[in-house]
């Protein structure tokens, strides 16, 4: 779709709020003290939620991906509701271009019966009739997974575990003409994103009960497919959303970050919808509560673009700031997901201590934070999200900037453990809507998502206050640092930290 100038979607947004569900700012409290965290209300969040899934069901699309008509004017809502703020803020607008997929076609049958397909974007146009299907081993992250009766053959592989691009690469190795990946949940066809343009074999998706089923029948027997699947890539142009606080030391920046587009399934409200409106909410109490209480270090917000073609709004930005820049940035948290309906409240794992991969030097400072306000202030379980760069402050990581965040799961299955922690149901998806149509404000869970928007406004309480007690800026550091042995059991009291993967993306 044609996306709108600056002018023209500035223009959408505007119509657009003035029939949005966005409450009015709650006045008189400061930013360092609890009216400013309690000023995040699940009304304004949900507000704001609403007037996103408004956005892209006005739309052919009803979606909001990047590129598209929703999420040109999803940009124009966040920076009309920033500039309404008046001039506490510097909004950007960071334009972004690269190919995305415009359109799609998935068909397969195995033995004459035709099954419901899903796509990948940025997967290869590929047909082929009576062709084999040879079930691959596991999760086919390894190549001995793959085997050398794939040659020729169509893989029928498992989802989960490695990425999209791993399975393909290793099947591509051995011979394979297609793959056909099956989810991991009851959430119908596997679908996500190869991250851009690439080489491999072509790729459709099914369901984890076709999938089943059909590992189980070649077990006794041969099975012959045909499929056909193509896709339309084009170069398309949106826009990273950047605010940052005028006021506070720029020399000393508290950056916070979320995603403001959807994959083209649905219209993304809890993926990234609720991120979205975490950060737009804090920032715009922010604005309310400067009024009586200023900041001493500068804030920035942002709001990436093209995130679901493999983090590359994050990516653009990183890569263009000067290394100077970078340099000021004292601490970058990011917030993908943060209303699951199948919830835990996750914290990134900064330290190393659950997963053993650490970031630079104050990305443990960060998790340490979260923890005690969960933990400590607000009396809630929490547990660790692997610090493994799968969102929006990958890029921040390999730049050597300290990182942290918080999330509420994606498309990994939820444990006993965490039913005893969280409730919910075990077995399930943290997200059981998670790239479908169905992610919208209906199944967002309203208490995780008031809970984390608070801590994402403690979090601005804290530093945009002070750095007292975080370590200055190490420009040297690398994503990757791992800890010894000794330092991985560590402890916290009542509330052990409980491993878990909620991976997103393309996994």
């Amino acid at each position: 779709m044609k996306v709108p100038s600056s002018a023209v979607a500035l223009t959408a947004a505007s119509a657009l709020v003035l029939t949005g569900s966005a409450k009015p700012l709650k006045r008189n409290v400061k930013v360092d003290d609890k009216a400013f965290i309690d000023s995040i209300v699940i009304d304004d969040l949900l507000g704001c939620a609403q007037d996103l899934e408004d956005i892209a069901y006005a739309t052919p699309g009803r979606n909001r991906v990047h590129g598209s008509e929703g999420h040109a004017n999803t940009v124009s809502y966040i920076v009309e509701q920033l500039t309404s703020l008046g001039d506490y803020y510097n909004v950007e607008l960071q334009e972004f271009s690269t190919e995305v997929t415009v359109g799609s076609n998935a068909s397969l049958t195995v033995n004459g019966e035709t099954l419901e397909a899903g796509t990948f974007s940025f997967a290869n146009n590929g047909t082929w009739t009576d062709t084999p299907v040879v079930n691959v081993a596991n999760l086919g992250c390894d190549a001995a997974d793959h085997p050398a009766t794939l040659s020729g053959a169509v893989a029928l592989i498992a989802r989960g575990d490695c990425t999209f691009v791993q399975k393909l690469t290793l099947a591509g190795e051995k011979g394979a003409v297609g793959a056909i990946i099956y989810n991991n949940a009851e959430i119908g066809p596997a679908t996500g994103t190869l991250g851009g343009v690439n080489d491999l074999i072509p790729v459709g998706g099914i369901s984890r009960a076709d999938g089943l089923r059909l590992v189980s029948e070649l077990s006794n027997s041969t099975l012959s497919s045909a499929g056909e699947f193509w896709q339309y890539i084009a170069n398309a142009t949106s826009h990273n959303v950047i605010a940052s606080s005028r006021t506070g030391d720029a020399s000393n920046v508290l950056f916070l970050g979320a995603h403001s587009d959807s994959v083209d399934s649905g219209p993304g409200i809890n993926d990234n919808g609720s991120g979205t409106c975490g950060i737009l909410t804090v920032a715009r109490q922010l604005a309310a509560a400067a009024v009586g209480g200023a900041i001493a270090n500068q804030v920035r917000f942002a709001w990436w673009t093209a995130e679901e073609e493999g983090l590359l709004g994050a990516e653009h930005y990183v890569a263009t700031a000067p290394a100077s820049a970078l340099e000021k940035i004292r601490l970058y948290l990011n917030f993908d997901m943060i209303a699951s309906p199948n919830y835990v409240l996750g914290i990134y794992d900064g330290d190393g201590s659950a997963f053993n991969l650490s970031g630079p030097a104050g990305s443990a400072e960060a998790e340490a934070l979260f923890e005690a306000w969960y933990g400590e202030s607000e009396k809630l379980p929490f547990v660790s999200s692997e610090f493994d760069g799968r969102s929006d402050y990958g890029p921040f990581l390999e730049a050597g900037v300290p990182c942290g965040g918080l999330d509420t799961g994606a498309d990994g299955i939820k444990t006993e453990e965490e039913v005893a922690l969280f409730g919910g149901v075990a077995g399930e998806l943290y997200d059981p809507n998670y790239h479908t149509p169905k992610d919208n404000v209906t199944n967002l869970n309203l208490e995780a998502f008031q809970t984390t928007g608070r801590a994402i406004a403690h979090a601005v309480a804290t530093w945009g206050t002070s750095w007292e007690g975080f370590p200055t800026r190490n420009a040297t550091a690398t994503l990757g640092r791992r800890l010894s042995p000794s330092l991985s059991k560590k402890k916290y009291g009542p509330l052990m930290k409980k491993k878990s993967r909620r991976g997103k993306k393309a996994y």
